[in-house]
């Protein structure tokens, strides 16, 4: 019994990996309400649909609300009763019998992993491949030379966990493995730069593997990011209009100079587009504004400007870059052009915060890291927002930012 048997239960084999490639989708970290929530959505976005052209379906629309409800709680619940009874059938079988080509920490971490899934495993030994360290101890460790004698009777499965420093080695590994009639398999990792999931897809007649996925790439992203920060931005273009009125006059009477201010920054996949503001500062040379960071008590600043940055009053013709989507809503604040090469050489990280749209707000500003702080820290959070993005995350930044106020005081 393999680690595909063991999940479908079947004895064709064809048939069984067929079936499995859609169970495997219950236990990965992202499934649930993250894959629930968009495929409801689709659902609804095709009923509306049928809806506009069959107008003698008399449907209302509270009605089409608490279905749609309806139908995201019942699917949660079948997700999760589905779930544990696969999981309750592989636990009364047998665990799995694995091998494992590794004793370094990659192979230590892969064992410490393997054991938190769903389906019960038992590590029958280990293969310790030469100028390898040998970290672990819960099972017999063989050296690779010895394969030749070894008996791997009732062993079900092999893993391939080297490392990637050790990648180039599995070919030799696996053309002595192959005499064994066990199912050969490898644990993937590329090491610390890839941050999202890999996907292998089909690209004509290539097959491609994603080494740096965006969620931009995904359709909830595309469907429901978009779709939210087109309404959110007209309802706070109109709410705030007055406001920005207001503030366009006194930009204009109490200093000299333009009510708004451009500037270059970096977005989505490293485009540079042209964010807008009110001007807060007195007119200078983009040179100086786009190579010097606004500190506390910064004298170019105007008396109305220390106003406008203190309150984030300033940031508000940032709605019409949402709507003309060079922004988001929610995401990693967008970069002088200037102090992202900096970075880009100083963070060997920092380029992953331009896999997702910038945002007017963002998970590093609602923990506080924003203006002159630490860059590694801003840096830190955007990761984990690309990371673990959603639309519920969205949602509770946004709450985090009306609950902060918009006082803050590293905005300044």
């Amino acid at each position: 019994m393999s680690f595909k048997r063991a999940i479908a239960g079947h004895q064709d084999r064809c048939k069984s990996a067929e079936w499995v490639c859609s169970v495997d989708e219950l236990f990965r970290e992202w499934t649930g309400i993250r894959r629930a929530f968009p495929a409801c959505v689709t659902t609804y976005l095709i009923v509306i649909a049928i809806g506009f052209f069959l107008h003698d379906v008399g449907v209302s629309r509270a009605w089409l609300l608490l279905s749609a409800v309806l139908l995201f709680a019942c699917t949660l619940i079948v997700h999760a009763i589905f779930r544990n009874l696969v999981r309750g059938g592989t636990h009364a079988r047998e665990p799995l019998k694995v091998l494992i080509v590794g004793t370094g920490g990659f192979a230590e971490q892969a064992v410490r992993r393997l054991s938190s899934t769903p389906f019960r495993c038992h590590v029958a030994g280990y293969v310790h491949i030469p100028e390898q360290p040998i970290e672990v101890s819960d099972a017999p460790i063989h050296e690779l030379g010895d394969l030749e004698h070894l008996d791997l009777t009732g062993v079900n499965d092999i893993l391939i966990a080297l490392g990637p420093g050790h990648a180039f080695e599995s070919s030799e590994v696996v053309g002595r493995l192959e005499r064994f009639c066990v199912p050969i398999r490898a644990i993937v990792d590329f090491g610390e730069s890839i941050f999202v999931r890999e996907r292998l897809f089909q690209f004509g007649r290539l097959q491609l593997l994603d080494l740096e996925r965006s969620p931009a790439e995904s359709l909830t992203y595309a469907i429901c990011k978009r779709g939210f920060d087109i309404g959110f931005a007209c309802r706070a273009i109109v709410v705030s209009s007055p406001v920005m009125l207001a503030i366009a006059m006194g930009t204009k009477l109490s200093s000299p100079g333009p009510i708004f201010f451009r500037q270059e920054r970096v977005g989505l996949n490293g485009h540079v587009f042209s964010m807008l503001k009110f001007r807060s500062m007195r007119v200078a040379s983009s040179a100086e504004s786009d190579t010097r960071w606004t500190v506390e008590d910064d004298p170019r600043r105007t008396a109305f400007g220390v106003f406008l940055r203190r309150t984030s009053l300033d940031e508000l013709p940032q709605f019409f870059n949402v709507l003309r989507g060079d922004m988001s809503v929610v995401g990693p604040r967008p970069e002088r052009p200037y102090f992202v090469k900096q970075f880009l050489h100083d963070i060997h990280t920092y380029h992953s915060r331009h896999r997702l749209k910038v945002g007017i707000t963002g998970w590093a500003q609602v923990n506080g890291w924003r203006g002159n702080t630490s860059i590694e820290r801003r840096v830190e959070h955007d990761l984990y927002y690309l990371q673990n993005w959603s639309f519920i995350f969205d949602m509770r930044i946004i709450f985090l930012t009306v609950w902060s106020g918009l006082f803050h005081r590293n905005a300044y």
